[in-house]
């Protein structure tokens, strides 16, 4: 596991002052993604959440290469189909530009969440930054930590990015795949989190144990 340096979630969980717990890894191939000018990569995402919030995860998989998976407690499941693509994105678009093929290939990213996709084919995107970040109902756009950089990343490769939407539990062999490790990686997340509460717990009781005793 890598650990991830994410920012923190604005959400009514971090406003109230709950801790999140964040956590990276990748498996599958550690291959490097090789494509010509003239060749396309496709990328399945997914996000999961054990409850809504609740602890969540996050996966991606390229047919045949590389896939990456991770998560955050407390999460929402939309914050995790996010969060897929942008993790997805900068694996893919960094290992091009460290490979000196920077802008070239196309990358296609496939997602079952209607948010994600329809947010680049229908361009929210640019009425929210000229709306000032709000939305149709004048209210700030939900995940804007999130959103932000991925809409930055997307922007800077505009040309070279496609979003798909696919039928989630449909039968698709790739998206069934990510599926799998998004929830897999949510259960990381929630085992995590119930850990790192037990460690609070046993620290706190010991101290005041400790201050009774004065």
């Amino acid at each position: 596991m890598f650990a991830s340096n994410f920012p923190a979630p604005a959400n009514a969980e971090c406003a109230r002052g709950v801790e999140v717990e964040h956590f990276r890894g990748f498996v599958g191939k550690a291959e490097p993604v090789s494509h010509s000018e003239s060749e396309l990569t496709i990328v399945y995402t997914d996000g999961a959440c054990s409850g809504n919030p609740g602890p969540g995860g996050w996966a991606w998989a390229v047919p045949g290469g590389l896939t990456g998976s991770g998560g955050e407690a407390p999460s929402t499941n939309q914050r995790m189909e996010m969060q897929a693509v942008y993790e997805a994105l900068t694996v893919l678009l960094v290992a091009d530009a460290e490979a000196g093929r920077s802008g070239s290939g196309n990358v296609r990213v496939v997602s079952d969440s209607t948010y994600v996709v329809n947010c680049f084919k229908q361009r929210w995107w640019a009425n929210w930054e000229k709306n000032g970040w709000r939305n149709a109902q004048k209210q700030p756009v939900a995940n804007q930590d999130i959103w932000k950089p991925l809409i930055a990343l997307v922007k800077a490769n505009i040309h070279r990015i496609e979003f798909v939407w696919v039928k989630g539990h449909s039968g698709n062999p790739m998206n069934d795949l990510v599926d799998r490790l998004a929830v897999a990686a949510a259960k990381v997340a929630a085992a995590s989190r119930l850990s790192l509460t037990a460690e609070s717990t046993t620290v706190n009781g010991g101290a005041g144990e400790q201050s009774s005793l004065f």
